[in-house]
């Protein structure tokens, strides 16, 4: 425990104070979790960092698997931990809320450990093709490859951006391989191999069986199919005020876009059936369409479930009120 507290801890201070601005209520309970693993674990390692990296000489040749479970959550030091769990934060609350807490923690402990196999599998490739042995005794540790995987996760459920690399702007789909690239300029002394089993073990999860594996896997906690969805512009879905991934999913409530778009439909029309039950004349469905074509009323119709769920529907509508939408109407 002394290991930490002999040194200036910087980073650890800093670490709290951007917690604390972040507000610990706000982060969901996954990733305040994870967060506070990782930092207790600095403090009180489980056991010192050569015993707790991973490598192929250590953990395959002699067959020490248990530096799979530890060296994920195991820091160098206090600006290593800052800079990972500044990380966390932000990737995990975004994906935490976008997927749910369960889902969330399984994610973390398969990515964990699965990218740390990968990790032995590339060194020893890496080996193998090369003829270089320094591959075989290269130890990482810390857990920049869980939140590379994380990297891509988060730009498949929330696409579109772009992020700024030294002047440069690259689409966020690349951001992960400019990353990559960036950090191992800048600083070689970091697993270029565990960044990169990050990644893989990302695009395994939404190219591969993996994601369907841990969908099905997490099921078995919730007793249902949790919230594993495609891409969908839920800008155009969400309520009126809301921009956070985590209120429109809630705003959607699960739906994929055709359900979404069935459920506006629905909505718009159930409404309009209260305002104007008992009036079932010709004339009256006249006034209700408008005029309008089918097409045209589709999109009417969506229009006035967005704007009727935008607004507090619980209030119903005056007399007055009425009045003055249908002068209105007449006028445009």
């Amino acid at each position: 425990m002394n290991r930490g507290l002999r040194r200036g801890n910087f980073g650890l201070l800093l670490l709290f104070s951007q917690i604390l601005n972040f507000g610990v209520t706000n982060i969901p309970p996954v990733t305040l979790a994870v967060l506070g693993l990782n930092v207790y674990l600095f403090f009180c390692p489980f056991k010192p960092l050569h015993y707790a990296c991973i490598s192929v000489h250590e953990s395959y040749h002699h067959s020490d698997w248990q530096r799979l479970l530890l060296s994920p959550f195991h820091h160098a030091d206090d600006w290593h931990l800052y800079f990972n769990m500044m990380s966390l934060l932000w990737k995990g609350t975004k994906l935490e809320q976008r997927l749910g807490s369960v889902f969330f923690a399984v994610i973390i402990l398969v990515f964990s450990q699965l990218i740390g196999v990968v990790y032995l599998m590339v060194q020893l490739i890496l080996t193998r093709c090369t003829g270089d042995p320094s591959y075989t005794f290269q130890c990482a540790v810390g857990f920049s490859g869980v939140l590379f995987g994380l990297k891509v996760l988060n730009n498949y459920y929330h696409p579109g951006g772009a992020h700024n690399f030294y002047g440069f702007r690259v689409p966020n789909k690349y951001a992960c391989w400019a990353e990559l690239v960036a950090i191992h300029l800048l600083s070689p002394q970091t697993s270029f191999v565990g960044h990169l089993s990050g990644i893989l073990v990302g695009l395994l999860y939404i190219h591969g069986p993996l994601g369907q594996i841990l969908t099905a896997a997490a099921s078995l906690f919730t007793g249902g199919r949790p919230a594993r969805q495609r891409n969908v512009n839920y800008d155009e879905y969400r309520f009126r005020g809301h921009n956070t991934p985590g209120d429109n999913y809630l705003h959607t409530r699960g739906l994929n876009e055709d359900e979404q778009l069935q459920q506006a439909i629905r909505n718009s029309l159930n409404e309009r059936g209260h305002r104007f039950r008992g009036h079932n004349t010709p004339g009256d469905n006249y006034l209700h369409t408008r005029g309008l074509n089918e097409d045209e009323q589709l999109q009417q119709a969506i229009r006035n479930s967005l704007n009727e769920r935008g607004r507090n529907a619980s209030q119903p509508l005056s007399p007055e009120e009425i009045r003055r939408r249908r002068l209105n109407r007449f006028d445009r």
